[in-house]
């Protein structure tokens, strides 16, 4: 007899899929609201900038224990640790809204980051776990046309509401649009491993302490390997972004109104890529896909003091790069996702970690390289790092778990 609480599932991938890019529009444009609104919603708070931006901060390190909601998500079920997620950062965002004070928009801050970080990489193992390995990359990467959507429309309405609503429109309406995502994940199938806790040794959430933890099978060092690279590729190109306002603004003198229509053409260098790896990517090999990835952004990183000569192949050359990161990138969450597919949720979470770690840290190396060496500071630096993760992955990465 069919279970009453189940007459209704999301059960083929084009559903699965279009309802995660709706709600994964509502938590990407949340994840990336405050890059261009920082003024805006700092003045609505009452508060300045820089503790505006200590605060987005402290939302961005709580994504480094994402790798325990991906051991949970393993073991109880990736469905239930994507709707906490989606609750928490329902949460979170009426909280900041909310106006209630700094201790309020602290607490909004935590809950945001925290459910942002347990959803959004155990919605990438769903998925993949959904996925056949030979139809992966197609499939994460559309999902992954949710970034830069948000980049394009997401951010687009929610400055519509800033300018003629009020500042705390935005993130009402951002809650109430999660809030709406985590309803519709009940209606979501599990995933093949998804509540089997007996499986695999992995399903013991803490079993040999630290070191089980961190321990992601015989096939870790190419895990590993995998997920350093994309570490070292994220904070190369955050390296670069993180500045790269700063750059345009101090050489060129672009203005907000400019700066945004870059944004723009970047958004878009992020939709083609995206759509690059859902074409090609299952063809033409994961690692391999990768690695094409990370070698045109090293070209770029190299090229950049050259080409600082006008605006335009400044620009030209910012959005390559965007077009090259987001293909290597999104293609490296295809990869991952079989390197140990007996603990997925860990590997992506890992993932999702690691790469925070080296974005956070450009919050600090990226203005600091610009203001004391210029370009030079930046282009080098990220294409060392680059290379050293391109070589990592060359000798170390493997297609997959077997």
């Amino acid at each position: 007899m069919a279970n009453p609480t189940r007459r209704f599932e999301l059960s083929t991938v084009p559903q699965l899929l279009a309802a995660s890019i709706a709600t994964r529009l509502a938590t990407d444009t949340t994840t990336q609201l405050f890059n261009p609104f920082l003024v805006t919603i700092a003045a609505g708070l009452g508060l300045d900038v820089l503790t505006m931006g200590r605060l987005v901060s402290l939302r961005s390190l709580m994504g480094l224990g994402s790798p325990l909601f991906g051991s949970v998500a393993d073991r109880f079920g990736y469905r239930r640790v994507m709707r906490f997620g989606l609750l928490l950062a329902g949460l979170g965002m009426f909280a900041i809204g909310s106006g209630g004070g700094l201790a309020t928009v602290v607490v909004g801050m935590l809950l945001s980051g925290v459910g942002l970080s347990a959803f959004v990489p155990t919605l990438q193992a769903y998925m993949s776990a959904r996925l056949p390995y030979h139809q992966r990359a197609r499939g994460i990467g559309i999902l992954e046309y949710a970034w830069a959507l948000a980049g394009i429309i997401g951010l687009f309405a929610m400055g519509f509401l800033f300018e003629q609503v009020s500042w705390q429109a935005p993130f009402f309406v951002l809650g109430a649009w999660i809030f709406a995502g985590w309803g519709l994940f009940a209606f979501f199938p599990s995933a093949r491993s998804d509540g089997s806790p007996a499986q695999t040794p992995a399903t013991t959430l803490f079993s040999g302490g630290l070191r089980g933890f961190f321990d992601l099978g015989p096939n870790r060092r190419s895990a590993y390997a995998v997920i350093v690279s994309a570490a070292l590729l994220f904070f190369a190109q955050f390296h670069v972004i993180i500045a790269h306002g700063a750059w345009l603004q101090a050489e060129y003198g672009l203005g907000p109104a400019l700066l945004g229509s870059v944004a723009l053409a970047q958004g878009l260098a992020d939709l083609c890529g995206s759509v690059l790896v859902s074409v090609i990517t299952d063809k033409v090999g994961k690692k391999r896909s990768v690695q094409a990835g990370m070698l045109g952004a090293l070209l770029v990183f190299i090229a950049l003091p050259f080409v600082n000569v006008g605006l335009w192949p400044v620009i030209a050359a910012l959005v390559l790069l965007r077009f090259a990161f987001e293909f290597g990138i999104v293609a490296n969450i295809s990869l991952a996702s079989e390197q140990a597919p007996d603990r997925r949720g860990k590997v992506m979470t890992l993932a999702a970690a690691f790469n925070l770690l080296g974005a956070t840290i450009t919050g600090f190396s990226g203005p600091w390289a610009y203001t004391t060496f210029g370009v030079w500071g930046l282009g080098p630096v990220a294409a060392v790092c680059t290379a050293a993760g391109l070589v990592l992955l060359t000798v170390w990465g493997r297609e997959g778990a077997e």
